[in-house]
């Protein structure tokens, strides 16, 4: 608990208690001096003085009050906001990688701040799975002689580092404790946990190739258009290359409702490096939504209320391992989010059927009765910074062509339908700003079904 240093105020009042004892008895003096001599000038000119240095006193002290409530106000927030965030933990495992994880009871996670929620009750498990899933495990595909045959490929279980270290019980879900340096690196405590744009989103039908703004968000995605109740892909998991601290690269599932504008409703989930958002580079698993696009309502993982969490084996936010290695193992994760026809909500699978948790239909409005946009892909923030394209890395930083075990994958692309079922998109089309940076390639075949790969290094000497 940090304790507070003395007001501002007391100096402020003693420096202009003593700028009055200093500066009377002169003032005084020189009025005797002026009957006395009769000098008026003097007088004038030392009048003018002691005003100048009593008003650059008052000036300094003030501007020095503000800046001393105004960070003592910010930290007041900072500790509040942890607080609210930071729930009692049962138990407190630490992971390798510096994560904390809090063991927090079930019942006691941050979605039950949500006004919306107070009176919830729990649903621990789905009404209904779609048909047909193929509830295979999270895999590893080894590189064979011939970098084709894959399904003589090994599999494997990718698990979450703090896994070494021990375990949630049940009744409790792992949270990933929030740091006081993770909130002070967003812009303010009021936007820590949100993306910072609604151009998070790719616009395929909006976009005119001649009118492409090179900088912010870049895109190589595969998107169908229509009514969906959700949506399942298998993507390998890499750890690509950030340039600048305020950008990420991540790989995910869109669910999208709305004009895409202020009324943009969407439900996300993937990987992603994000220096700013977590203070390192690891891959890590995580979620998003937002019923605004992406100004008041929504957030990153449990950094806020809204997504209710009913597993105890893995943390949203958590890094992943082991990751995919170039011309190696190639690792990947399977993930499903599909709305319940029976209690309506939209809930989310990971992996060998992991039910994560799942966001309530009453979080959202263009969402609350199925999904009019899918999208499959890949994201980076560009910020230009030199003047020049960014050099972070989309995928495995390798472009679509170079084909598997260098570069990035999604596979089994599928769409839940209106009946519960899990079948191929009818219309698969695909879009990127910049192919020449990031680009995707499309392909179907019995093991993979609809896949593609994506991806890019960023600048090159195509991509200035």
């Amino acid at each position: 608990m940090e304790i507070a240093g003395p007001s501002p105020i007391v100096p402020f009042l003693i420096v202009n208690a003593l700028a009055l004892i200093i500066f009377s008895p002169m003032v005084l003096a020189n009025l005797v001096f002026f009957d006395i001599a009769g000098s008026e000038m003097e007088v004038k000119l030392y009048y003018c003085l002691v005003v100048v240095l009593y008003l650059f006193t008052v000036a300094r002290f003030s501007y020095a009050s503000r800046s001393h409530f105004s960070g003592s106000w910010k930290n007041v927030e900072v500790l509040k906001h942890l607080n609210r965030l930071n729930k009692h933990a049962i138990q407190t495992i630490e992971s390798p990688d510096g994560d904390i994880i809090d063991c927090v009871q079930i019942s006691h996670q941050p979605a039950f701040d949500h006004p919306f929620l107070k009176n919830h009750t729990i649903q621990m498990k789905p009404s209904y799975h779609p048909n047909l899933i193929n509830d295979e495990k999270i895999k590893v595909s080894t590189m064979t002689k011939t970098l084709k045959d894959v399904s003589s490929s090994r599999q494997e279980v990718i698990s979450q580092l703090w896994h070494s270290n021990g375990k949630c019980a049940k009744g409790t879900i792992p949270i990933r404790r929030t740091k006081k340096e993770d909130i002070l690196r967003a812009s303010s405590v009021k936007r820590y946990g949100k993306k910072k744009s609604f151009s998070s989103v790719a616009l395929p039908s909006s976009i005119d190739p001649d009118h492409i703004d090179p900088n912010g968000h870049q895109h190589a995605i595969a998107y169908t258009k229509g009514q969906f109740y959700g949506a399942k892909a298998t993507m390998n998991v890499w750890n690509p290359n950030i340039q600048q601290s305020n950008e990420f690269s991540l790989s995910q599932i869109w669910i999208l409702g709305g004009s895409f504008a202020s009324d943009l409703n969407s439900i996300e989930a993937g990987w992603q490096v994000s220096p700013d958002l977590y203070g390192d580079n690891n891959t890590r698993l995580f979620t998003y939504w937002t019923s605004d696009a992406y100004q008041a309502t929504g957030c990153y993982n449990l950094l806020c209320s809204g997504f209710i969490q009913i597993n105890n084996e893995i943390a949203i936010g958590g890094s992943i391992s082991p990751i995919s290695q170039f011309h190696g193992s190639q690792y990947d994760i399977t993930i499903l989010i599909w709305k319940d026809p029976g209690d309506g909500n939209w809930w989310m699978q990971f992996g060998n059927g992991k039910v994560l948790g799942y966001w309530p239909s009453t979080l959202f409005s263009n969402l609350r009765e199925s999904a009019s946009l899918i999208e499959w892909g890949g994201e980076v923030v560009n910020t230009a910074s030199d003047g020049q394209h960014t050099t972070t890395q989309m995928g495995s930083g390798q472009f679509p062509q170079e084909g598997f075990s260098k570069a990035s994958y999604f596979r089994n692309i599928e769409i839940v339908d209106d009946s519960n079922n899990l079948r191929d998109p009818k219309d698969m089309n695909t879009f990127t700003e910049q192919p020449n940076c990031y680009d995707i390639q499309t392909g179907n075949n019995g093991n993979w079904g609809n896949h593609f790969y994506y991806g890019g290094p960023g600048r090159n000497q195509n991509c200035q």
